[in-house]
């Protein structure tokens, strides 16, 4: 008998004695376009890069503990968390018309990842928090910043009722993407830089 994996019980909860009876599961996050939500624009951004501040290995998304006990369960993503985030918005820029073709844009949209988690211990819950970039693309000036957030949660996870890691991807695909909704369609970011459908028409010879 392999004692290291023998489990415990303590009042009305499961935990596990050792973290070498933790698993890991793989998961991937998804950016799902919302036709007549999302604010049309104009296409003048490129992609940037989005570096990962989260002080976690790359791919780790989170982990699911017990109230009492140590972590039974890590969440991996398939790719990078830096990409993910970089491919949503590239989604979410393409899904508003606001992608520059052959990426020649006026602007690069760039980043970096404060926090993206998925987390349960009662409540299953889902965490983003990133700062966006616009930088000018010939100067690589940066004219606006700003730090957006999505956060999901769900009912308590009842022991014994199913794999929560379904629900703890799809909160957390669903934070990270208000994240970038709110960062896309945001007025004030798109009237500082002069684009997008809330922006004044740009001059050119002949206009006036």
């Amino acid at each position: 008998m392999n004692f290291r994996c023998l489990s415990v019980i303590l009042g009305a909860v499961t935990v596990f004695s050792l973290s070498a009876c933790s698993s890991s599961s793989v998961v991937s996050l998804d950016y799902v376009p919302q036709p007549g939500q999302s604010l049309r624009g104009t296409p003048d951004f490129s992609l940037g890069q989005f570096k990962d501040k989260r002080g976690v290995q790359a791919q780790t998304l989170g982990h699911v503990r017990m109230p009492i006990g140590p972590k039974i369960e890590t969440l991996q993503t398939r790719l990078p968390i830096s990409d993910i985030v970089r491919n949503s918005f590239g989604y979410g820029l393409e899904a508003r018309g606001m992608l520059a073709p052959d990426s020649k844009g006026r602007f690069i949209l760039s980043g970096e990842i404060h926090d993206l988690r998925s987390q349960l211990l009662v409540h299953p819950y889902g965490y983003a928090r990133i700062r966006v970039n616009i930088l000018e693309a010939g100067s690589n000036r940066v004219i606006f910043t700003k730090i957006y957030e999505g956060e999901r949660q769900s009912n308590a996870y009842r022991p014994g009722s199913g794999s929560p890691v379904p629900v703890l991807r799809d909160l957390t695909s669903r934070a990270l993407q208000d994240a970038v909704d709110r960062a896309l369609d945001d007025s004030n970011m798109r009237q500082s830089i002069g684009t997008g459908s809330d922006a004044r028409p740009r001059y050119t010879p002949g206009m006036l």
